[in-house]
């Protein structure tokens, strides 16, 4: 029931979306332990994905990426994460830009959220879930590229 009424949620914010166009500043992040990512499955989407979401009032980018990642796998940050690259998605007739961080230097504890996430996973770098997001994918191309940051779309 909840997944339900939080994907009709989302179906109502998309259709807002559709109408207002907005912009948007959002991140992400690339967590590496080991050769392998963290990613997440949202309760209201199909998809694996980088943890993240909206930069609130009067945080950086970096610290909203930490702050995301607290709540929805529990990272605790041993330093600050380094900046991938800066995207634009217009997805849904948004103006989203990204901010995509990576780091390796964290450890996982109970996260925070309780609803949003519905599943939370480890995957070898070489071996990614068929089913991880398209945006995500070359993302982990960019990661595994060196050389950033990029700009470019999402």
């Amino acid at each position: 029931m909840k997944n339900a009424l939080l994907r009709l949620a989302y179906k109502v914010y998309s259709l807002k979306w559709r109408i207002t166009r907005p912009i948007m500043l959002g991140v992400r992040i690339i967590l590496i332990h080991e050769e392998q990512v963290v990613l997440v499955r949202h309760s209201y989407q199909e998809q694996w994905y980088f943890p993240g979401g909206l930069v609130n009032r009067g945080e950086t980018m970096a610290q909203a990426a930490m702050r995301e990642a607290w709540e929805e796998v529990g990272a605790v940050f041993t330093r600050e994460p380094e900046l991938l690259g800066i995207y634009l998605s217009s997805f849904e007739r948004k103006s989203d830009h990204i901010a995509v961080f990576y780091t390796d230097a964290f450890t996982l504890q109970q996260p925070t959220d309780r609803w949003e996430i519905a599943e939370r996973g480890t995957f070898a770098l070489q071996r990614l879930p068929v089913d991880l997001s398209p945006g995500c994918k070359r993302r982990m191309a960019d990661y595994l590229a060196g050389n950033g940051p990029y700009m470019g779309k999402w």
